[in-house]
């Protein structure tokens, strides 16, 4: 079986869209989903599954709207695409500062009359790069004053996108390796 990573979007942000990692790993033993293990609040679950990323996606975010009552988006990606997006990271450096190195997940490949929109925006400080569906983005001051955020990259782009800062990713990295 494969090892794969579900991303969530958006719970346990402020106070909204709260759910324990307890009952999410509970609602996925319910789908059939097994060996689940979660990472911080923020909805990062390493698991194993042979099917496909579209089809769990739609699962996970089917289970939840059902048994919690709101929209979660979730972007599955499988420890060799995880792997793949770490060494591809044009940011990430033997002296980088990982506090300032970002991924953002997209659902899908956005299109290439939109990714060259994009690559037209000056984001001052900020830098980014599209790499088919991941997004590096290195921010000069703090992720949370950046205008690079899950909603500037989905509007320009017409694709659902969530970001996950470095460290968490190597993190989901070094927990799916078990």
């Amino acid at each position: 079986m494969e090892k794969k990573i579900a991303i969530l979007r958006g719970i346990n942000v402020g106070g909204k869209r709260k759910i324990l990692m307890t009952d999410l790993k509970s609602m996925l033993v319910e789908i059939g989903i097994m060996n689940a293990k979660t990472y911080i609040q923020s909805g990062n679950v390493i698991f194993e599954s042979e099917l496909k990323n579209l089809e769990l996606s739609l699962q996970i975010e089917s289970e939840i709207l059902k048994k919690f009552g709101f929209d979660v988006p979730v972007i599955i990606k499988t420890r060799a695409e995880l792997k793949a997006a770490i060494s591809s990271n044009p940011f990430f450096t033997s002296d980088a500062d990982m506090s300032k190195l970002h991924l953002t997940f997209l659902n899908k490949k956005p299109s290439e009359k939109d990714i060259e929109s994009l690559r037209s925006f000056d984001s001052k400080e900020d830098q980014f790069e599209i790499q088919g569906e991941n997004i590096f983005i290195f921010c000069e001051g703090k992720y949370h004053q950046s205008k690079l955020t899950n909603n500037f990259f989905e509007k320009k782009l017409k694709v659902g996108a969530t970001t996950r800062n470095w460290k968490t990713v190597l993190k989901l990295m070094e927990l799916s390796q078990d």
